[in-house]
């Protein structure tokens, strides 16, 4: 029920995000969803992509320091009070979200949200048992 999320270390300054896409394109690797947290000095750069191992081959290649994370995919209902319903149940189960951010395409009628949790298993039970759609990883790239 995990998915693998790249985490790209880079220096903010112009162009670098560029030089990251760039080398995707090149590499024939789709991003399918992403993230970019930054400071001052430095950022971020979180990728859901098709070919993880195309896409950490491609960018280490050209010095970039990479990092490989589990996250979960899950379906949102596309409407208000959505997300929030997902989060009140996380929350009560004690359940804390490090960080989330949105997919670039629905599954059916839903949102997909990349949620990172401090205990991905405890997070994927509560889900479950709540009858929320955590999407296997193999479909995530595939979306």
């Amino acid at each position: 029920m995990r998915a693998v999320q790249i985490s790209v270390f880079l220096e903010n300054k112009a162009g670098r995000l560029a030089e990251v896409t760039g080398i995707l394109a090149e590499a024939d690797v789709n991003i399918r969803a992403l993230a970019l947290a930054d400071t001052s000095d430095f950022g971020v750069l979180r990728l859901i992509v098709n070919d993880n191992q195309k896409a950490v081959t491609a960018l280490k290649n050209r010095g970039f320091t990479i990092g490989e994370t589990d996250v979960v995919a899950v379906e949102v209902e596309d409407r208000p009070g959505g997300l929030h319903r997902i989060l009140d149940i996380l929350n009560k189960a004690g359940v804390n979200v490090e960080y989330m951010y949105a997919f670039v395409q629905q599954s059916g009628n839903n949102a997909v949200m990349i949620f990172r949790f401090d205990n991905i298993d405890e997070a994927v039970n509560i889900l479950q048992a709540n009858n929320l759609t955590v999407i296997n990883g193999s479909k995530v790239y595939t979306l």
